[in-house]
């Protein structure tokens, strides 16, 4: 009997361990991310991954501190000390992750696709955007809420998701020798025979008009990146590696340009240190010292080449009005420059094209094609051109070339045949393929008067009395949300929908901080504006380079918040000491040189910038020796 039990509860004990067994193998197999039996061991409440950028009101940084900001006993830099060391490597970027966040997340969702249709709109004066001739919406697949799948960015860590390789550096052609060709009226036109409409816009003297369009509102086709956000930091450090590890292709032959520039290299880098200059303030800037190095040699030695071929309206034309006239401004400032344009392509380090992308649209693109290959083509005949007639482009691969585009379109329309050569851009979007260290993030400026690109510039009020402001229309996804949240929601965010112009500009001077949150594009003449009215910018907008980032020290004069983080922005503005507040608005008056138009360039004013961030561009592209 003994032994019978005995047997019976081996037996039980058996089939009770291979149950078991069973179990944890399906398990095993069957539950995702082999989380065996989780539940069994889990007590209180799941956890969420993430720092968060704010504790209590306290900004927390995230950033760091570029390793060449000028350190130096001036009186400006004691004046920084008196506020502490801490603000100058604080990164202001605001991640604010919390328990709620995946709450939030279809809060947002949900606010999207939803608060489109709870704007109101004044009437009067629509804001900047309606300047433009070319609709912005044009060629936005994110256009409205309902198609943009709004995600939480998570935090990467630096560099983890981008490499750098080395060109190859060993092609190597001897000298030929070259004159330029001096063409004819008759061969100044690109050949856009590849298709009856194009040609028939172009041949005529038709130029687009200011304010109305023919290209319809029907979106080529774009690819919406999910790539993680790439925070103001991250940015430094690709630009840093850019410097040590991306060169441009060596030339074929070689030329004293090319030797100048190197020179110029080595004078920058071993620039004498500077803590004090009579009109720079030396916080803003990542290195004054080499700066004001490099523009002292820019100045006495880099000659321009520009190209004559190119038939108006595309080339030669600039537009001199609404927020795409940067590029017409560059482009008639550059045309006339005594200075630095040469006739004599031999001895110049960089070379001009000198299109208008907004015209290109206008002129070329067909309207509900959904395609940008009419656009491409164009500017591939106007390349072939080139090459055929000068041997420049071929000699560096486009290296030592440069455009100034401003429209939304530019990345796409300069892909793929373009892209080596340095890309001045407003739509400087790292999802985009802006390349550090190459690439210039060119500034978004809305010019009301050709004549007088400065007029209504004003200085800001002694106080002011909201804490934030921004109108606008509601173009992309974020401005949406940014309404959803806060439109009619407290007496101290200013945040409306259109807005006539004049109210526009009274509640920029009368606020402390202005957002500067994204449309369809990561771009936005309100970076501009709020540097032109001495109101610190707020800038919503991930993934956005800021204008002359290679430069400025974005981040001792502008606020960035993520997009995710448009709920938490009175508090992230709040935890801002009303010192620091004063030191930040300090910084913006010192920059605000930086970003003014003048019909006769001074120096140190936007177009010198501009044309600055394509010469230090080239110069430490240049391979060394």
């Amino acid at each position: 009997m003994g032994y019978e039990f005995q047997v019976e509860t081996r037996r039980i004990l058996w089939l009770t361990g291979l149950v078991i067994a069973s179990v944890l193998i399906i398990q095993y197999f069957e539950l995702p991310y082999r989380n065996t039996m989780s539940f069994l061991f889990s007590s209180g409440k799941a956890s969420f991954l993430g720092a968060s950028g704010m504790t209590n009101g306290t900004l927390v940084s995230k950033g760091r501190n570029p390793d060449f900001i000028n350190n130096s006993s001036s009186s400006m830099l004691d004046e920084e000390s008196k506020f502490g060391e801490q603000f100058l490597s604080k990164n202001t970027t605001y991640s604010n992750s919390t328990k709620q966040e995946k709450a939030r997340d279809l809060e947002l969702r949900a606010s999207a696709e939803n608060a489109t249709a709870d704007v109101n709109s004044s009437s009067g004066i629509s804001e900047e955007e309606t300047n433009s001739s070319i609709p912005r919406e044009i060629g936005r697949i994110a256009a409205t809420p309902s198609s943009f799948d709004y995600r939480l960015a998570p935090s990467i860590s630096p560099s983890d998701s981008f490499s750098f390789k080395n060109t190859d550096l060993n092609m190597i052609a001897p000298a030929i020798s070259f004159s330029a060709p001096s063409p004819s009226a008759k061969e100044d036109a690109v050949d856009a025979s590849h298709n009856e409409k194009t040609r028939d816009t172009l041949q005529g003297d038709h130029t687009p008009s200011e304010n109305n369009s023919s290209v319809s509102n029907s979106p080529p086709p774009k690819e919406i990146s999910k790539k993680a956000v790439v925070s103001i930091s991250e940015m430094m450090d690709m630009l840093h590696q850019s410097r040590v590890s991306s060169f441009s292709k060596v030339s074929l032959w070689p030329s004293a340009a090319d030797q100048e520039l190197l020179d110029a290299r080595s004078q920058i880098e071993h620039a004498t240190i500077i803590g004090d200059h009579p009109s720079l303030y030396a916080p803003v800037y990542r290195n004054l010292s080499t700066f004001v190095r490099s523009y002292e040699i820019m100045e006495q030695k880099l000659k321009v080449y520009i190209y004559r071929e190119g038939k108006r309206p595309v080339f030669h034309q600039p537009k001199l009005k609404g927020i795409y006239a940067s590029e017409g401004w560059f482009m008639k400032l550059m045309e006339s420059s005594q200075q630095y344009v040469t006739s004599n392509p031999k001895e110049a380090q960089l070379f001009y094209l000198p299109f208008s992308s907004q015209i290109l649209v206008e002129a070329v693109y067909v309207p509900d094609s959904h395609s940008f290959d009419d656009i491409r083509e164009y500017l591939k005949n106007y390349l072939d051109l080139i090459k055929t007639r000068y041997p420049f482009w071929n000699r560096t691969d486009g290296a030592d070339h440069f455009l100034v585009a401003c429209h939304d379109w530019a990345p796409a329309d300069t892909r793929p045949r373009m892209t080596n050569c340095i890309r001045a851009m407003c739509n400087a979007d790292v999802k985009e393929g802006f390349q550090f260290g190459k690439d210039v993030s060119l500034p978004e400026t809305n010019v009301n008067s050709p004549q007088n690109p400065t007029k209504e510039f004003g200085r800001n009020p002694s106080e002011r009395k909201f804490l934030a402001f921004f109108a606008g229309q509601m173009h992309g996804y974020v401005r949406p949300i940014l309404l959803k949240h806060w439109e009619n929601k407290d007496p101290d965010m200013k945040i409306f929908g259109r807005m006539k112009k004049a109210n526009y500009i009274w509640h920029m001077k009368n606020s402390k901080y202005c957002i500067c949150a994204k449309g369809y594009e990561v771009n936005s003449p309100r970076v501009v504006e709020s540097i032109v009215y001495e109101c610190i910018p707020v800038i919503i907008s991930d993934n956005f380079v800021p204008p002359f980032f290679e430069i400025l020290q974005w981040e001792s004069f502008a606020v960035f918040v993520l997009e995710k983080d448009i709920p938490n922005l009175k508090s992230i503005l709040l935890s801002i000491s009303e010192r620091r507040y004063k030191l930040m608005q300090k910084r913006v008056k010192m920059v605000r040189q930086h970003f003014l138009w003048h019909t006769t360039p001074v120096k140190y004013d936007i177009f010198h910038m501009i044309l600055h961030s394509v010469w230090y561009n080239r110069v430490f592209r240049l391979p060394p020796k």
